[in-house]
């Protein structure tokens, strides 16, 4: 571990450096402007430092929270001045090859320019990373009983509550799906960040969440980050929250029935490894099934199986616009509706933020579903 932070502290510090380099020394700025923007970008790498440490526990985030919100918006001003100045670094190059005389007043009117549309879409990003909107989607099955028809799903996901966000914005999150009247919740695990000693507070709150037909969580890839995820598995339900953890429950209205099944996410080892066969044991062949699993990819183990609706988040949509496009190297799907296979998936972008609590194009959601037999 101490490596890995010596590591991350490095590669902070270097990209420090170069943003320091290309916004200040590049430009031919005055000595006391070197001097201001050297300051404010170390300020933000250190608050970027201890904003981590908030994170991993080993601050506690209860007082510091404002710390941790600091450094980890700075982040995402880092990563656009990084897109800024690279764009910016590559108009240079041209300008040098082809009129070398403009370069510098490129340099003196790009810089600011840079800087105030990293700004600027950050800013931008905390306004919509701040609410999510409840996103409604339709799923028709010839194997859901006619009884079964029109029952309202919500999926909850990413949530990433503790460092940045506290209770108050998971109890926005459960008067938004309440409001909704749905007879199934469903998390989908990267609730939190941290320690259940030290963020468990801050899911309380959906302890109110009202499902006459349950309240289902599976465990994210985060929850094993924060080494104690049965720890947080156990705390769920205490909350009243039905964990599956590689297992099935029966859901009934009048003599008919469907299955929600749950695996632990793909990090999980052990015990706790993902199991879809374990989750689907005594599950008849006819039977429409929901499978909780953290990530989309889950299908793909899913395959040949009967799962008739895979329910699954950990993408973010990308969260910080342009990752969007390189989350298709390590999932099948980005968000909304699709098909792994023979199991359709529906991803949600998630209700929260990991680390900035900033979103740009992808937009965070409450999907509620619409079962309907057809």
């Amino acid at each position: 571990m101490s490596i890995f932070v010596a590591v991350v502290a490095a590669l902070l510090a270097l990209l420090t450096l170069l943003l320091h380099r290309r916004l200040a020394v590049a430009p031919a700025w005055p000595r006391p402007v070197r001097r201001v923007v050297a300051v404010v970008l170390a300020v933000g790498w250190a608050a970027i430092l201890a904003a981590f440490a908030i994170q991993g526990g080993v601050i506690d985030p209860r007082g510091t929270r404002w710390l941790a919100w600091f450094g980890m918006t700075w982040l995402a001003v880092a990563w656009y001045l990084l897109l800024g100045v690279l764009t910016l670094g590559i108009l240079s190059l041209a300008t040098r090859l082809v009129r070398p005389a403009a370069r510098s007043g490129l340099l003196r009117i790009g810089t600011p320019l840079v800087a105030v549309a990293a700004l600027c879409t950050t800013a931008y990003g905390l306004h919509e990373a701040a609410e999510p909107s409840v996103t409604p989607v339709t799923v028709t099955d010839r194997d859901l009983p006619a009884e079964f028809d029109g029952l309202r799903v919500a999926l909850v996901t990413d949530l990433h509550v503790g460092p940045v966000r506290d209770a108050g914005f998971t109890r926005r999150v459960v008067e938004q799906v309440n409001a909704q009247r749905p007879d199934v919740v469903v998390l989908a695990g990267d609730l939190i960040d941290g320690r259940v000693a030290q963020v468990s507070d801050a899911l309380a709150p959906l302890a109110d969440l009202e499902a006459p037909m349950g309240v289902f969580a599976v465990s994210g890839n985060h929850e094993f980050i924060s080494q104690e995820a049965d720890a947080w598995m156990d705390y769920w339900e205490t909350l009243g929250i039905d964990v599956l953890r590689n297992e099935n429950a029966t859901l009934t209205k009048g003599s008919a029935t469907i299955r929600m099944s749950g695996i632990h996410d793909e990090t999980g080892r052990g015990p706790d490894a993902p199991n879809v066969d374990q989750a689907l044991r005594g599950v008849p062949a006819d039977t429409f099934t929901m499978l909780a699993a953290h990530q989309p990819k889950a299908a793909e183990s899913a395959q040949g199986k009967g799962v008739d609706l895979q329910l699954s988040g950990h993408t973010h949509g990308g969260q910080l616009w342009p990752f969007r496009y390189a989350v298709l190297l390590q999932q099948p799907l980005i968000d909304g509706l699709g098909a792994v296979g023979d199991v359709p998936v529906l991803t949600s972008r998630g209700a929260g933020a990991w680390g900035p609590p900033v979103r740009v194009l992808a937009p965070p959601e409450i999907p509620i579903i619409t079962l309907q037999a057809g």
